[in-house]
């Protein structure tokens, strides 16, 4: 039996674009994109009865406040009974979600405010983010001392993969320059200029086979989302969008701990949310396979039954994921910038609005801003029916904790 199956809804979101701002106090972005979130549901602040922040990885100073409720004090949430932090790296949003689900479900909440913000781009220094992202969720005995970090972890994907399928450093770099022809539909992406294969070939190799264009960018931003539960969404918003399902899977904390680098736990967790909601890959018109490297979209493609081996081989090409002509297209998360680092596998997430106003609901400051686009406002784009549109997104944890959603 389903237990979320269309019975709670996003009713709002917010966000901040993806930028540099050296002189923006992290509090900001949090308050800012709650703010626009609360306005897009439609409700007032009061009806806020439990605020649930993520992690802010730049600061544990500003990561504490998020714990004692700043967020609800400057904001003035009058009605705000609980505030509780929720963090799972990648997966936070989605796991958040799903407790902030349980919660309403089972009437102890009924309008959940979930907010993150975060300043890597500028509230750490360019060796302090890389410092961060070389040890943080990697064994300090097993891995760090021997130089394992993220690019080094995404490299070992790569050519395990590259090996197993007959895919080329091409047709990788394909996958970042259709990433960026979504970006350049986004007002809130940062990398917005066109990208060539020959560009992403040329820029500096980091990690063999992983080259800088492949890679992540640390950036400043913030992104929140209001869910109630399915009755009171209709009387909200004329837009709900409706949980329909959510799967997950662990496979791992320490790396060598994998028992395969080239799937991790894609198709179980995606099978899960699948199976919840009663659909199919078949039935999804839109696609988000999330994480920080291209590796990890061709994988999550082929997982969550997408693209077989021989057709991602030929599928990774120019333009076959770009707007329009890929029934699984990614939004563009490495033009945009990650407020996180590495990612590990996670679900698909597929999402339904009334008409059509799904949107990438990932809560991570500088992650993937197109993602959070108004899918009505890409159907106008593609001249496709926006009235039942099913939206699938991926959330990926630190280490090997896949989760996902269906609306």
């Amino acid at each position: 039996m389903s237990k979320f199956k269309g019975k709670v809804a996003i009713v709002g979101i917010g966000e901040v674009p993806t930028g540099r701002y050296p002189e923006t106090a992290a509090i900001y972005h949090a308050i800012e994109s709650a703010k626009r979130a609360i306005r897009d549901a439609g409700i007032n602040k009061d009806d806020i009865d439990f605020c649930m922040p993520t992690a802010a990885l730049y600061s544990p100073a500003f990561n504490t406040e998020l714990v004692t409720c700043r967020v609800v004090e400057e904001l003035g949430l009058k009605n705000c009974r609980k505030n509780c932090q929720v963090f799972a790296g990648g997966s936070s949003s989605s796991c958040g979600l799903q407790m902030a689900a349980s919660m309403i479900e089972a009437g102890a909440a009924k309008n959940i405010l979930f907010v993150h913000a975060d300043r890597l781009g500028t509230g750490v220094s360019m060796q302090g983010g890389i410092d961060l992202f070389s040890t943080a969720g990697i064994s300090g005995e097993w891995e760090v001392p021997f130089g394992q970090h993220y690019s080094a972890i995404a490299a070992l994907a790569t050519t395990r993969y590259k090996y197993e399928t007959g895919t080329t450093d091409e047709q990788l770099a394909s996958v970042c320059v259709s990433n960026r022809k979504w970006a350049e539909l986004n007002e809130h992406a940062f990398f917005r200029k066109p990208l060539t294969i020959e560009e992403v070939m040329a820029s500096k190799m980091l990690s063999t086979p992983l080259r800088a264009k492949m890679s992540n960018m640390l950036f400043d931003g913030g992104s929140a989302f209001v869910i109630t539960s399915a009755e009171r969404a209709r009387d909200i918003t004329d837009r709900p969008v409706y949980l329909l399902g959510e799967g997950g899977k662990v496979t791992h904390f320490v790396y060598s701990q994998e028992k395969d680098v080239s799937r991790f736990g894609w198709k179980e967790a995606g099978k899960m949310a699948f199976e919840e909601a009663g659909i199919t890959p078949a039935d999804i018109d839109v696609a988000e396979i999330y994480d920080s490297y291209p590796i990890y979209q061709m994988i999550g493609f082929e997982e969550l039954g997408s693209d077989p081996y021989h057709h991602q081989r030929r599928h990774a090409l120019p333009g076959a994921y770009r707007c329009g002509r890929c029934r699984g297209a990614h939004g563009g998360g490495l033009p945009a910038a990650h407020g996180q680092g590495r990612r590990a596998p996670g679900a698909r997430c597929p999402f339904r609005g009334r008409d059509g106003h799904g949107r990438h609901l990932h809560g991570f400051s500088g992650d993937d801003f197109r993602h959070r686009d108004s899918l009505r406002r890409r159907a106008k784009r593609w001249k496709r029916n926006p009235n039942r549109f099913r939206w699938s997104i991926p959330g990926h944890a630190p280490s090997g904790r896949p989760a996902g959603k269906v609306n």
